[in-house]
C-alpha cells in the first residue's frame, strides 16, 4: 500500500476537519496553519527557514509537477512542519528532477495530506485567521476520536510569542565569497537566511560573513563590515530582544544596514515601533507592493505573519529616541495597506518586509540589493 492509499485527517483548533490521503511521511504533525498563493516555487518554499513551525496549505491545485532537484533548495533541509495539497503529481516531469516531491517529503519525515479541498481551507483561514492545526495519518486517522485530535492541536504552541530564529540559524559563522572583484564586506545576521540572498550579494561584489542569530556587536565588528544585513526568519519579532539590541548598536555606529522580512521587523522594533500579528499573513510570490518613493508597483515574494506598526503618512521621529532621527514608511502592500518597508532619513538604514532575492518569485525587487550597494558606497 502506498502512502496515497492511506487515510489522513487535517484538524484545526476550532474543530474543523478535512479528510484526505497521506502525502509524504506517515504520522502526526502540528503547527500553525497558513496558506501560500504561489503557483510555482514549492521547493524553495519548503526549504525556506521562515516556514519553521508552520503547516503550509498550497492554494494552487497541482503540486509536485516538476519533482525535486538538487539545486533549488534554499537551505540544508525542509523546514515546514507539514504540507497540504489538493492534487499531487502522479509523476514528475522535468529534466532537472531527481525524485518526486512525495518521496522527498517522506525522506525528510515531513507529514502531509493530499486530496483535500485546499481552497475551502484557505477561505476558512482567511475568514477566521491563521490557527493551529494537526495532520494525522495512518490508523490514528481512523480510530482516534476527532475530539481527541482537536485537544492535541490545542495543546501545541502558538506562533505568537514563539522565539524561533535561533533554532534555524547557523551554529557557526561561514563566508560566501564575492563573485569577481570584491567590493564590500557584509556581516549577514542569519535569522533564517535563504541561500539565494548571499548569492545575490555575491553577484554585486559583496563578501558575506554569515553570522549566527546570537551574534554580538563584537562579532559583527570583528569582520570589519562595510554593511550589516538582517535576514528573514520565523517566529514572533516581539521575542527578538537580543537582535534589537544589536541593531541599535549598529545604528549608533552608523554602519549601513539593510533588513528583509524578519529583519524589517527587528529594525522597526530597534527604532521604537511595535509589531503585531496579522490575521492570516502574506505568503506567496504574487503580492503587490507600492514603492512610495517612485510610485512603482512591484510584484513581490512574501512570507510573513507579523508586521511593523508604524504611521503610513509622512516622516516621524523614531520613537526609540532622537538619536535615530526621522523614519518613513517606504513601501506598503496594496492588498491591505500593511507596512512593507522602512527608510531611515538620518541614518544609513532601510528595510523591506518581503523577499527581494526572488527564490522563488519575480525579480521586481532586485534593485534593493543595488540600493544597499549605493548606501555602502556613500558610507565609504
Amino acid at each position: 500500500m502506498s502512502s496515497a492509499d492511506i487515510p489522513a485527517v487535517l484538524v484545526l483548533e476550532d474543530g474543523s476537519v478535512w479528510r484526505g490521503q497521506a502525502y509524504g511521511a506517515l504520522g502526526t504533525t502540528v503547527g500553525e496553519a497558513v496558506f501560500n498563493t504561489g503557483m510555482t516555487g514549492y521547493q524553495e518554499t519548503l526549504t525556506d527557514p521562515s516556514y519553521y513551525g508552520q503547516v503550509v496549505v498550497m492554494t494552487a491545485p497541482h503540486i509536485g509537477n516538476t519533482g525535486v532537484n538538487d539545486e533549488d533548495g534554499e537551505s540544508r533541509r525542509i523546514w515546514v512542519s507539514g504540507y497540504v495539497v489538493r492534487d499531487p503529481a502522479r509523476r514528475p516531469s522535468n529534466w532537472r528532477s531527481r525524485r518526486g516531491l512525495g518521496e522527498e517529503l517522506a525522506a525528510q519525515e515531513v507529514v502531509g495530506i493530499s486530496h483535500v479541498d485546499t481552497r475551502s481551507i484557505t477561505r476558512h483561514l482567511r475568514e477566521r485567521g491563521a490557527m493551529r492545526v494537526g495532520i494525522f495519518s495512518g490508523g490514528q486517522a481512523l480510530v482516534r476520536p476527532v475530539e481527541e485530535l482537536v485537544e492535541e492541536v490545542r495543546r501545541s504552541p502558538q506562533m505568537a510569542g514563539a522565539q524561533l530564529a535561533e533554532e534555524v540559524s547557523t551554529g557557526e559563522a561561514y563566508v560566501v565569497p564575492a563573485q569577481g572583484e570584491k567590493r564590500f564586506t557584509v556581516a549577514s545576521i542569519d535569522l533564517g537566511i535563504k541561500s539565494m540572498t548571499p548569492h545575490r550579494m555575491a553577484q554585486r561584489g559583496i563578501e558575506s560573513h554569515v553570522l549566527p542569530a546570537t551574534a554580538s556587536i563584537d562579532d559583527v565588528l570583528a569582520v570589519s563590515p562595510d554593511g550589516v544585513f538582517l535576514s528573514n526568519g520565523p517566529g514572533d519579532p516581539a521575542t527578538a530582544d537580543a537582535q534589537v539590541a544589536l541593531v541599535r548598536e549598529v545604528l549608533a555606529r552608523r554602519v549601513p544596514l539593510f533588513g528583509i522580512c524578519f529583519g524589517n521587523q527587528v529594525l522597526g522594533r530597534a527604532l521604537g515601533f511595535g509589531t503585531y500579528k496579522l490575521g492570516y499573513g502574506h505568503r506567496g510570490i504574487n503580492q503587490p507592493v507600492l514603492d512610495r518613493r517612485t510610485g512603482k508597483v512591484e510584484v513581490t515574494a512574501h512570507n510573513h505573519g507579523f508586521a511593523v506598526d508604524a504611521p503610513l503618512e509622512g516622516s516621524v521621529q523614531a520613537p526609540a529616541g532622537a538619536e535615530f532621527g526621522l523614519v518613513e514608511v517606504s513601501h506598503v502592500c496594496l492588498n491591505d495597506q500593511v507596512v512593507e518597508g522602512l527608510n531611515c532619513l538620518d541614518l544609513p538604514a532601510f528595510s523591506v518586509q518581503y523577499h527581494p532575492e526572488a527564490a522563488a518569485g519575480p525579480h521586481d525587487a532586485a534593485y534593493l540589493f543595488d540600493r544597499f550597494v549605493e548606501v555602502m558606497e556613500n558610507g565609504k
